[in-house]
């Protein structure tokens, strides 16, 4: 009997590896597609990210051309072609290939004013990413950003806390707490408030009192919490008689200029309106007492007696006002910027001019918004009759003297003995300044507040520390 062929097992099933293989492939082709697409997409994000930080490093390369530019030629906001922005640069690598374009836009300073808007674009003529730009501000820094500035040996004692940045082209004992940087333009000095031999340029006698040089220098946190720096270079005080040819020029042009009263001096009063007040001074106070005199180079009372009014005027379009006589500043401003200048040209010795201030002079706006600068050729005083609690919200330059009150021993009681000194603002003297005396006269209470605002917002024309501009701001717009 013939049998029959034997048939393959699981004949039914054959199908089902056909489809398994199928939904396998399936499998493999999608997630080699989204592999390939991940792939791309990290590309092309790759890709993006270079081209974006191409973009902004051919910004900051043209804010670093501009910064360049300036440094040799500090008053040329037209890049050199003395016409209007915007001008656009290309930048090669370092084998001179064609790496893309930065467009730069100046905006220069105003009248008196040293900061500058650079606004770069970088574009790298690429799709893969937008260009970028940077506003970045660049200004030169003023006496302004300094709560102590000063041409001579200094000393603060025990007690003092101060804010700011602090300088001396001479040397400093500091035995207060300084919160930010203490600085010299000596490596070490005599200090001639004692015998011994020579001390750092900046140094403190607080306990443990530090070593003479050329000891290593300790580190002294508890008194100056930032640090302290010598020796660096000096500033310029001499130079301020340059500034104050310009001043004048720029006072005479769109400001206030007024020559020599021919009498005792002129007489400020600012007002919360935009204006001041202008008087002449023909007499000054005379002293209560025969004996109340002193010794002191061009001492006097400096206080007024008898004045006339000449008039009300708006304060200038620059801010700048500029009398060539003695100035006594009071009064009050609400949203002015304004600064007053008492110098004498040519300089001369005999003839230098002094500001004065007896009596309260305030901001209405402590944020910036306020500002009075006083620069005086000779000194800024404050007079025998003045205010028992005196407030001064101003940043005081004196060139060539200094800051602070003239001797007013007891026989010129009953001023000899005020009681409070308050001031919002810096100072910067050619001379160690002071309101106070070891015999206890003078402001018992003195108060130096820094006005912060003044480092990127300085008076009007302050005079430089630097012809360099440095960077105060940059961000991305």
């Amino acid at each position: 009997m013939t049998q029959r062929p034997r048939q393959p097992r699981f004949v039914a099933n054959r199908g089902h590896i056909l489809v398994q293989m199928l939904v396998l492939g399936s499998i493999v082709v999608v997630l080699i597609c989204s592999l390939m697409s991940w792939t791309v997409l990290n590309l092309k994000a790759g890709r993006s990210a270079v081209a974006r930080e191409r973009a902004v490093q051919l910004a900051e390369a043209g804010v670093d051309y501009y910064r360049w530019h300036l440094a040799h030629a500090p008053t040329d906001f037209q890049d050199g072609t003395g016409h209007a922005g915007p001008f656009t640069h290309d930048f090669f690598d370092k084998d001179g290939n064609l790496v893309g374009q930065f467009t730069l836009n100046i905006t220069p300073p105003g009248v008196g004013e040293s900061e500058v808007l650079v606004q770069s674009t970088g574009d790298d003529n690429t799709s893969f990413s937008p260009a970028r730009t940077l506003a970045v501000t660049m200004m030169k820094p003023s006496f302004a950003r300094y709560a102590v500035a000063a041409n001579d040996v200094m000393r603060f004692g025990e007690g003092t806390e101060v804010h700011g940045p602090i300088h001396s082209n001479e040397g400093i004992r500091f035995d207060g707490v300084a919160y930010n940087l203490v600085t010299s333009s000596v490596a070490s000095y005599d200090d001639p408030d004692h015998s011994g031999g020579n001390e750092f340029g900046v140094h403190t006698h607080v306990s443990p009192t530090d070593p003479l040089p050329p000891a290593a220098v300790p580190v002294r946190t508890d008194i100056f919490k930032v640090g302290r720096q010598f020796p660096i270079a000096t500033i310029d005080f001499d130079g301020m008689t340059a500034d104050f040819a310009t001043m004048k020029s720029d006072a005479q042009a769109d400001g206030f200029y007024r020559p020599s009263a021919g009498a005792q001096g002129y007489h400020i009063v600012f007002r919360t309106d935009d204006t001041f007040d202008l008087y002449k001074i023909s007499k000054m106070v005379d002293p209560p007492d025969n004996d109340c005199d002193s010794s002191q180079w061009r001492w006097g009372t400096w206080s007024i007696e008898t004045e006339h009014f000449i008039d009300n005027f708006p304060l200038p379009n620059n801010g700048i006002i500029f009398l060539e006589d003695d100035i006594f500043v009071d009064g009050q401003i609400d949203g002015a910027r304004v600064t007053v200048v008492a110098a004498f040209l040519p300089d001369n010795p005999p003839f230098r001019k002094n500001i004065i201030i007896n009596n309260d002079l305030l901001y209405t706006h402590y944020d910036g918004t306020d500002t009075i600068g006083l620069i005086a050729q000779g000194k800024v005083a404050v007079g025998m009759v003045s205010e028992n609690d005196l407030r001064i919200d101003a940043a005081l330059i004196a060139q060539k003297y200094n800051v602070g009150r003239y001797y007013y021993g007891a026989a010129c009681a009953p001023y000899d003995v005020r009681h409070s000194l308050t001031l919002w603002g810096m100072i910067a003297t050619a001379e160690r300044y002071g309101f106070a005396y070891t015999d206890d006269t003078g402001y018992t209470f003195r108060y130096l507040n820094y006005d912060g605002t003044l480092f990127l917002a300085p008076p009007p024309s302050f005079p430089l520390t630097a012809d360099r501009y440095v960077i105060t701001s940059w961000a991305e717009q």
